[in-house]
């Protein structure tokens, strides 16, 4: 009789009775009760505020002036010249401020469109097709984040100044319209979120391949695609080391151009730091603006029922 009333006994025979509007009512409500306690608030406010602290401490040093780096009784208090620095970021001919951002913008939203294309399309193919050396192609596709991109630069150069390529925005988007990450990614999340009898019932009703794809994978690809969308384009915006090969000082993108603030002797930090935190700002508002999309996608696509 007192096996019968351990919480394991208990367990089982909760489990067996039916589920029923009521108990599931109730059950959501035990779940929704839950709170966090003390060190998970504490820890998040840690993680908050050291992610913070590398904007701060760039709006510190760009509202100074060129001694302000230096200076022995340091303020930690914003100064009042941020605005002048800027402008003097933006006034810079040497840096031609406007047309790198514009390039950087253009070439991040191209590849990171690019990216999720075919990176969905490759990884719908992988997972939920069957064709001869499938799965020795996908080892082989993932294989080749192993290799450095700087192993690939000397051939990709000379193939892009033989097409006439070099100095063209096009050179750094052409590279980067697929990659192996996101083909694995999309490849595992399409794996589980696509039952294969969804797609038996789509071929059942007479749908092609191409519809079956575009109405049941592209929907259900959804969040793992604006994850991946989001974070190449934050790489892209990023890169600065094909750019700065491929590209004319006169076109370049944003991490190029104020790459030119700090090429004299004498580097004025407050100007450099300014440059910096006015090339993050586009990125802030990206995620301000997709944030909340990305994610509850991300839990809508997670949340099974």
């Amino acid at each position: 009789m007192s096996s019968l009333n351990s919480p394991a006994a208990l367990s089982i025979v909760e489990s067996s009775i039916p589920e029923t509007p009521q108990r599931k009512r109730n059950r959501t409500t035990r779940i929704k009760g839950r709170r966090a306690g003390f060190w998970v608030y504490a820890g998040l406010g840690v993680v908050f505020v050291g992610s913070l602290f590398p904007f701060y401490w760039s709006f510190l040093i760009g509202s100074g002036d060129s001694t302000t780096i230096n200076d022995p009784d340091f303020s930690w208090l914003p100064g009042g010249n941020f605005l002048a620095n800027a402008q003097t970021v933006v006034s810079d001919p040497a840096v031609n401020f406007w047309p790198a951002l514009w390039n950087s913008i253009y070439s991040s939203a191209l590849i990171a469109a690019a990216v999720v294309f075919t990176s969905t399309l490759a990884g719908w193919a992988f997972a939920k097709l069957r064709f001869p050396g499938s799965k020795p192609l996908l080892v082989f596709v993932v294989a080749t984040m192993a290799v450095p991109m700087q192993l690939g630069v000397v051939p990709l150069y000379i193939l892009f100044a033989d097409l006439g390529w070099t100095g063209q925005i096009g050179a750094i988007i052409i590279p980067a319209i697929t990659s192996a990450f996101g083909v694995f990614w999309m490849t595992q999340y399409l794996r589980q979120a696509v039952p294969d009898e969804l797609i038996e019932a789509a071929r059942v009703d007479g749908a092609s391949m191409i519809r079956t794809f575009w109405t049941i994978g592209v929907v259900a690809a959804r969040p793992a695609a604006a994850m991946l969308g989001l974070f190449t384009f934050v790489t892209a915006w990023n890169n600065f080391f094909w750019p700065f090969i491929v590209l004319d000082r006169s076109d370049p993108t944003l991490p190029v151009a104020l790459s030119l603030l700090q090429s004299n002797h004498f580097v004025d930090y407050s100007i450099v730091l300014a440059g910096v935190l006015l090339s993050t700002i586009p990125l802030l508002l990206l995620f301000v603006v997709a944030g909340k999309q990305l994610v509850s996608g991300i839990m809508q696509g997670a949340v099974k029922g």
